[in-house]
C-alpha cells in the first residue's frame, strides 16, 4: 500500500536514471557510429568523450552497477568472442595463452600490491592484493580491433583473443580469495589453490554440458530464427549455472561458446548468417556502451575521495599505473623466449618471433570495464562490520589504471605496430591454401554433377542447367587462383570479378522492379519481403568474395 506523496512520479528519480541510461546507449552508439566511420579507434574515442561530458551541471549519469557488468554484458561479451575463436588455434597455442592469462595476471597482482601497499600507506597488505586482481585482466578488445584493422599477424591476434577469453577467469578468481582475506575470511594458500582449480574444473565441465545439450536442442529444433534467440540467452544461463555451483562463470561461457563456434560450420546456412549479424550488432552495442561508461564514472570516483592527501593519491596512482605497465612488458620477453632456449621441440615447432612483434602484445595490456566493475563491487564492510579499508582509493586507482592504459597504450599502439614493422606476410600463404581447397572442392562438385547428368536424358532442358553449374563450379576454382596472380592494375578486371559486378548491377534492377510493383499495389509486402531476402543473400554473397578480394 502506497501512502500519499509516496507513489514514484514518472518524471521522479528512477526514471531519470532510467532515461539517463537510455541516453549513454543512444550517445554511445552514435559515437561509435562516427568513429568507425572516419576509421578512429571507437573506444578511445567513447572514454574521451565520456571524460569531456561528466562534467556537464544537472546532467545525470548512471552508476556503474558491477552485477550488471558482471552478469549483463560480460558473459555475451565473451561468448561472441569466444564463438569468433578458433579452437584449433586456441590449442596450438595453449602454452603461450596459458603464460598470458594464467600465470601474468598472478603475477601482475602480487606485484601490484606490493608497489600499492608501498605508495599508499593507508592502505594493508590484504586489500592491496584486491586491488592487485582487479587490475590484473587486460581487455584485448580495442587491441584486438587495432590489430586485425591493421594487419597484425594471426597468431598474435589469437594469442590476444585468447588472453582475454581466459584471463578474467583467473583475476576473478584471485580477486574472490583477496577480497575473503581482506573483509575477515580465513583460507591457506593450498586452500586458495583448490578452490582456483575447483573453479576451473567446474566451469569446464559446466560449459562442455551446456555445449552438448544446446548443440543437441538447435540440431532437433531445425528453426534458424529460434535457435538465434536461443543462443542470445545460452551466454547468460550458463554464467548463472556455473556460479549457482561455485564454478567459474567466465570459464564455462568461453567453453560453451567454443564449442559450438566449433559445430556452427555444420548448422545451417541461415543459422550462421543470422547469428552473424544478431551477435556483431550485440558486441557494437555493450562494447559502446561500457567504454562510454568508463569514462562517466569520474566525479563518483572522486566523491569518494574528499579529504584525502591529493599528493599521496597522485603519487601512488602514477606509482600503480606504471606497474601495471612494466610487469607485462618485463614478463613478456622471458615469458617467450626461455621456453625456446629450454626446449628444441619448440624452437622446431614456432616459428621465432621477433622483439617488435612480442613489445606489440606486452604493450596491448589496456584494462577495461571488467576492472571497474570489480572495484565497485568491493563491499563496504568487512565481517566485523569495519569499513572496507581504503575502498574509495582502490576504486581511484582502478580508475586510473583502465583509463590510463587505454589512453596511453591504446592511442599509441598503431603507431608503435606501424614504427616496429609488425604486419601479416600470410596473405598469399591462405591463397595459396584456398586455392588448393577449392580445387578439391571442385572437382568433388564436378564428380557429383556428372553422376546427376549421367541420369538426365539429352532431351531433357535440365541439361542446359547442368551446363551453368559446370561454369559456376569453374569459376569458384578460377577465383582464388586469380587473386594469387597479378592485380587488377596489370591485367584489368578479372572474369570473376567481372562476373560478381555484372551480376550485382542485375540484382539491384531486379529489387528495383519488385519494389515498383509492391507500390503499384500488384504484389503484397509479404511477398516483397520474401524476394528480396533472396536477393539479399545472393548480393550478399558477390559483396562478401569482393571484400575479401580488398
Amino acid at each position: 500500500m502506497t501512502t500519499p506523496g509516496s507513489e514514484r512520479s514518472p518524471y521522479g528519480e528512477a526514471a531519470l536514471v532510467d532515461s539517463a541510461l537510455l541516453v549513454v546507449i543512444v550517445v554511445s552508439l552514435a559515437i561509435a557510429a562516427l568513429s568507425r566511420r572516419y576509421q578512429f579507434a571507437s573506444p578511445l574515442v567513447l572514454v574521451l568523450c565520456g571524460l569531456g561530458v561528466c562534467w556537464i551541471p544537472g546532467l545525470p549519469t548512471p552508476e556503474l552497477d558491477p552485477d550488471v557488468v558482471l552478469f549483463v554484458i560480460l558473459p555475451p561479451l565473451l561468448y561472441s568472442a569466444a564463438q569468433d575463436s578458433s579452437y584449433v588455434a586456441l590449442r596450438r597455442n595453449m602454452r603461450a595463452v596459458g603464460l598470458l592469462a594464467v600465470a601474468l595476471p598472478l603475477l601482475s597482482a602480487v606485484v601490484v600490491g606490493f608497489v600499492a601497499y608501498w605508495s599508499l600507506p593507508q592502505l594493508p597488505l590484504a586489500a592491496a592484493f584486491v586491488l592487485g586482481a582487479v587490475v590484473a585482466p587486460p581487455d584485448a578488445v580495442s587491441a584486438t580491433a587495432i590489430g586485425r584493422r591493421l594487419g597484425l599477424p594471426r597468431r598474435m591476434t589469437t594469442l590476444l583473443g585468447g588472453e582475454s577469453l581466459l584471463n578474467d577467469a583467473t583475476a576473478l578468481t584471485a580477486y574472490r580469495l583477496a577480497l575473503g582475506a581482506a573483509v575477515g575470511a580465513t583460507t591457506t594458500a593450498w586452500g586458495g589453490i583448490v578452490l582456483f582449480a575447483e573453479a576451473a574444473f567446474g566451469g569446464v565441465l559446466v560449459g562442455l554440458v551446456a555445449g552438448v545439450v544446446i548443440a543437441k536442442v538447435r540440431q532437433w529444433l531445425t528453426d534458424p530464427p529460434m535457435e538465434t534467440a536461443l543462443g542470445i540467452v545460452i551466454p547468460f544461463a550458463t554464467y548463472f549455472v556455473a556460479e549457482e555451483v561455485h564454478a567459474s562463470g567466465v570459464i564455462a561461457v568461453v567453453v560453451v561458446g567454443l564449442y559450438l563456434g566449433q559445430r556452427s560450420a555444420r548448422e545451417g546456412y541461415a543459422t550462421r548468417l543470422q547469428d552473424n549479424a544478431v551477435w556483431r550488432s550485440i558486441d557494437v552495442m555493450l562494447e559502446s556502451f561500457v567504454f562510454l561508461l568508463i569514462g562517466l564514472q569520474l566525479p563518483e570516483v572522486l566523491d569518494g575521495l574528499k579529504g584525502r592527501s591529493v599528493g599521496v593519491i597522485i603519487w601512488s596512482g602514477v606509482a600503480v599505473l606504471a606497474t601495471v605497465i612494466v610487469v607485462r612488458i618485463v614478463w613478456m620477453f622471458p615469458a617467450t623466449y626461455l621456453p625456446r632456449l629450454l626446449s628444441r621441440r619448440i624452437r622446431e615447432r614456432e616459428p621465432a618471433p621477433t622483439p617488435g612483434s612480442v613489445f606489440v602484445i606486452a604493450w596491448s595490456g589496456m584494462r577495461g570495464v571488467v576492472s571497474l566493475a570489480a572495484a565497485f563491487a568491493i563491499p563496504l564492510t568487512t565481517d566485523d562490520n569495519m569499513p572496507f579499508p581504503a575502498r574509495d582509493e582502490i576504486i581511484f586507482l582502478t580508475f586510473v589504471v583502465v583509463v590510463g592504459t587505454l589512453l596511453i597504450q591504446g592511442t599509441t599502439l598503431p603507431l608503435l605496430i606501424r614504427v616496429l614493422g609488425v604486419h601479416s606476410d600470410e596473405r598469399r600463404t591462405d591463397l595459396l591454401a584456398l586455392a588448393a581447397a577449392q580445387d578439391r572442392a571442385g572437382r568433388a562438385a564436378g564428380k557429383r554433377l556428372e553422376e546427376m547428368a549421367e541420369e538426365i536424358p539429352d532431351s531433357d532442358a535440365m541439361k542446359e542447367q547442368v551446363q551453368i553449374l559446370q561454369r559456376w563450379i569453374r569459376s569458384r576454382k578460377n577465383l582464388a587462383w586469380e587473386e594469387l596472380g597479378r592485380g587488377e592494375e596489370e591485367l584489368g578486371e578479372s572474369p570473376t570479378v567481372a562476373f560478381g559486378r555484372m551480376r550485382t548491377e542485375l540484382l539491384q534492377v531486379q529489387r528495383e522492379v519488385f519494389i515498383n510493383e509492391r507500390d503499384a499495389g500488384r504484389i503484397d509486402d509479404e511477398v516483397l519481403r520474401g524476394v528480396l531476402r533472396q536477393l539479399d543473400l545472393a548480393e550478399g554473397l558477390s559483396d562478401r568474395s569482393s571484400k575479401k578480394r580488398d
